[in-house]
Order: C-alpha cells, then structure tokens, then sequence
C-alpha cells in the first residue's frame, strides 16, 4: 500500500488497526490506551520474548505475529514501535515501505548516520511519523507553551528545565542505552526546543557520576547540567540526576521580557497538612509511568487523528532527529570540556 493508498484507508475505516513492536512496559502502556480509545483496535503483537508477547495479545485480544507478518497484514494502518532501541530504525524503514503510519519511540535511533536512513524511507514513502516526546502532550507544560505563543511573558529569554529520576536503571540497561545524553535528557533537548521556538546553536555540557560509581565504570554519567545557546542569544539549562530521593522530579521554567511561566511537579494529592512546626505535602509522583500517564494517552490520540484526518504530525521525524544532534553534540561537549556549535 503507497501513501496514498494508506491515507484514503485510514479515512474510510472507522478503526486504526494497529501493529505493536515490543510487549514491556512502556509497550503494556501504548496497548492499553489504545484498547481505551475507542479510536483503534491492535491486531498484532511482536515481541522477542514470546511469553510477554502472548501476555499482552491475549489481554487484548490480538495476535502473536512475527514482523513480516504483522507488516504484511493489509488491515494494519499504522505502527507502535516501543521495542529495544536497537530495533527501531529498522522497524520504521519496514513499515513506511509497507505503506504503514508510524508511532515510535525516542530515540529513533543512536546513531545519527542510521536516524537519516530511516527518515530517508519515511520521506520516500510518504508515510506519517510521530516520535515519542511524551512530556510535550502533558497538560500542564502543553499549558505552559500555550501560554508562551499567546505572549503572556513576552519575549523568551531563558528556559530552565530540572529532570530527575527517582533511581538509576539497572546496568546492565545503562550499558546500551547510548549514554544518559541519548537516553533521558533527550526528552529534554526536545523539550527546550520546543519552549524556546527556536534551535540552539551552542551546547557546554558537563556530568559526573555522583550516584553509583558502577555507573562511571560502565562509561556512564548519572548527574549533569547542560547549557543550550541561541543564536538570538535566548538559553536553556538542563539539569538531570538519575537520583532524587523524594520521587520524580519533573519542573519547567520559563522567564520571558514581561514576567516568568512555571509548571510543576504531579503528586499524589494536594492535601497540605500544616501544625507547629511544619507544613508538609505528598511528593512527587514517583516515575515516569505514573507522572505522564495522561500525557501518553494524550500523545497516542493526538497520532490517531492526525493520521485519520491527515493532519500534520504534532512532534515529527525531524523533532527526534534534531533532540538526537544535540544529545550528540552534549557527549562530544563532555568528552572535550568545551562548547560545540550544532549545525
């Protein structure tokens, strides 16, 4: 099915039909919005591990599939591709030439030589791409940007960005996640992109591994700070810590010429209990499944009708490509202690 061919189904069926590529746990996530949505139906679940694979088809009452097969189905319009990183850009070249709308999850992949490839077929094939910048769909930094383009504070001039993890993954994960660059401040490259409006030019980065030494021995940083430069002169700074004992810590800040817009971390209730000595809430949601469980359902209704209604792409190809330059451009900056221009 050629692109056109893909979007006159998607217009005329009532259901996105849906392939899926990876059954954990962010996979169990994308499968269960969509059983919700009323929108979509998944028909094929693919997955290296048959167990987790056969789990999450039965559960929701699609079919084990092996990737030609899931591919070659003429029902499927579309794509979730939530596998290991290592499978994704070759999973997004097979779909776009199976005529296939694209969902997949960041990054593309860790080698900019191979996201070009794969954005190459996207293009030769006419097929829409979504890549999974969830935070962008959260309510409140959805407000926040809003709030930005309608100029309540002006001009931008700085966009401060704190994304701490509640504890570092295993190492074993760490050891071909690409470096913590590539794998959790690349949500936050995004995201500064995004609030400023305009691309950086200049990345200075520094890190350490302050929070597990295993961490540093595995060729790893686990704490950093990054300064993004514009050529307007507009900054963006980035902290990060695979450590923050009091839950997830998620914050965004952005100051502009007429005054400052802040968005907040989730927690569990807003219940505030106040006595003598103390007023004390609940924390931060814990992780990430939790903290962006709206924004993921969000995310994947936003990529169902932008491809039932062939509208543009809210966060394109092009987004994971640019969040992937400057992750690179950050490593390269830790590396050489100095700042490195982005093309």
């Amino acid at each position: 099915m050629d692109g056109a061919g893909h979007k006159q189904a998607a217009q005329g069926n009532a259901m996105l039909v849906f392939a899926q590529f990876g059954a954990g746990r962010i996979g169990a996530i994308h499968a269960a919005n969509l059983a919700a949505s009323g929108s979509a139906r998944l028909a094929h679940v693919v997955d290296v591990n048959a167990a987790a694979g056969a789990a999450l088809a039965r559960k929701h009452g699609a079919r084990v599939s092996d990737t030609a097969t899931a591919l070659a189905d003429p029902a499927v319009g579309a794509v979730i591709i939530a596998s290991s990183t290592d499978t994704h850009a070759d999973l997004v070249i097979a779909a776009a030439r199976s005529g296939k709308a694209i969902f997949c999850e960041k990054p593309i992949d860790l080698s900019l030589a191979h996201v070009d490839e794969a954005l190459a077929a996207v293009r030769d094939a006419g097929m829409p791409m979504l890549v999974g910048f969830n935070r962008r769909f959260d309510p409140n930094f959805a407000e926040l940007h809003r709030r930005i383009g309608a100029g309540a504070i002006g001009t931008v001039e700085q966009v401060v960005i704190t994304s701490r993890d509640p504890g570092p993954p295993p190492l074993d994960y760490i050891r071909v996640s690409g470096g913590m660059f590539r794998d959790m401040t690349i949500h936050d490259f995004d995201m500064a992109r995004w609030m400023l409006n305009e691309e950086p030019i200049e990345v200075f980065a520094n890190g350490a591994a302050l929070v597990d030494p295993a961490i540093a021995a595995a060729g790893d940083i686990d704490t950093a700070m990054v300064l993004l430069r514009c050529a307007s002169g507009r900054m963006a700074h980035i902290n990060n810590s695979r450590r923050a004992t009091y839950g997830y810590d998620q914050r965004v800040e952005v100051h502009g010429s007429l005054g400052r817009l802040v968005a907040g971390n989730r927690v569990g209730t807003t219940v505030e209990q106040a006595d003598a000595t103390s007023i004390a809430t609940d924390k931060p949601l814990h992780f990430f499944l939790e903290r962006y469980a709206e924004a993921y359902r969000i995310e994947l209704a936003a990529f169902i009708d932008a491809v039932v209604n062939q509208a543009p792409m809210p966060v394109g190809a092009e987004d994971g490509r640019r969040a992937l330059v400057l992750a690179d451009a950050a490593l390269q900056s830790l590396r050489e202690n100095r700042p490195v221009r982005v093309a």
